[in-house]
């Protein structure tokens, strides 16, 4: 109940902000986040309502294909995923691969729904899979990277998520899992490296702060106040909100401060970003933090 209300006059506090306020500097210790941006959470798109709608019509006629049927599972379990219905979305990605066996991308998030369950074997049997059918396939590096730095096998991690940078070497979000799953074989070696790829990344794009953030070249407080910078939209301020959360809340944890990380983690989540593997991971960190304290089914 504590945690509640806390959460609560986080968010209120954080709503009643007018545009993007910056922290306080930052107390030493581990404490709640209380002063940061914020915005209202993404709201649903109606167009992705619309086209749920059609393929609901489109599934109903006896005249389409067991392929055409499975992909348009895929589709609507993609479109649910996309709005936070992940029950839904489970159900068309489970019935997809029953009318299609050898369905690749439906893998990709059957995986990441076992992750977030953490069922990791079966997570990664799931991204061995993508693989196997579609060597090339990025993502599947990346999410079973994931999958295993979730599962504690930092190593295999760091392994697969540097075949995922390596197809792109300019992308600092690559760079900064790389990065987190790297630090916990070798916390010195992590940052060395950070620091030498840094010289390959595009430093245009708003996701490099995020690898000057974890290089100690730019403080939370900056960090946040730049989230304003260059917006072409709400949804562009909301996702690097998202992102920014999640990733303040990781260096919490690895500083030992629960309480800080567990306000950034439901902050990425007031989001509502929901196809972000922040928002994603942002809830599995909060099983993990509230671990010692009761169960995960408890917090769902």
């Amino acid at each position: 109940m504590n945690k509640l209300k806390r959460l609560l006059a986080t968010l209120a506090i954080g709503a009643s902000l007018v545009g993007c306020q910056a922290t306080n500097d930052v107390e030493q210790g581990d404490h709640p986040v209380v002063n940061v941006p914020f915005a209202g959470p993404l709201q649903h798109d109606f167009r992705k309502e619309l086209e749920i709608a059609r393929i609901n019509q489109a599934l109903n006629s006896p005249e389409i294909t067991t392929e055409q049927r499975a992909a348009l599972h895929h589709k609507r379990g993609a479109l649910y995923d996309s709005v936070g219905l992940s029950t839904l979305a489970r159900l068309d990605f489970n019935y997809a691969l029953k009318l299609k066996p050898d369905f690749a991308e439906v893998y990709n998030f059957t995986g990441i729904y076992y992750t977030l369950a953490m069922q990791y074997e079966q997570a990664y049997e799931s991204f061995d899979a993508v693989i196997e059918l579609l060597p090339e396939h990025q993502y599947a590096y990346l999410n079973r990277g994931i999958a295993l730095y979730y599962g504690s096998r930092p190593d295999l991690a760091e392994r697969d998520l540097k075949k995922f940078l390596n197809a792109d070497d300019s992308d600092s979000y690559r760079a900064v899992w790389v990065y987190l799953a790297t630090r916990e074989v070798d916390a010195t070696r992590a940052l060395t490296e950070l620091q030498q790829h840094a010289e390959k990344l595009d430093k245009s794009r708003w996701s490099y702060q995020l690898v000057q953030y974890f290089l100690g070249e730019l403080s939370e407080r900056d960090l946040l106040l730049n989230v304003q910078k260059d917006l072409t939209s709400h949804r562009e301020y909301l996702e690097r909100l998202c992102e920014a959360y999640f990733y303040l809340a990781k260096d919490a944890v690895a500083d030992n401060k629960p309480l800080k990380a567990e306000d950034y983690f439901n902050l990425a989540m007031a989001t509502n970003v929901y196809e972000f593997v922040e928002y994603k991971y942002a809830r599995l960190e909060l099983r993990l933090l509230y671990s010692d304290e009761q169960t995960p089914d408890e917090i769902q």
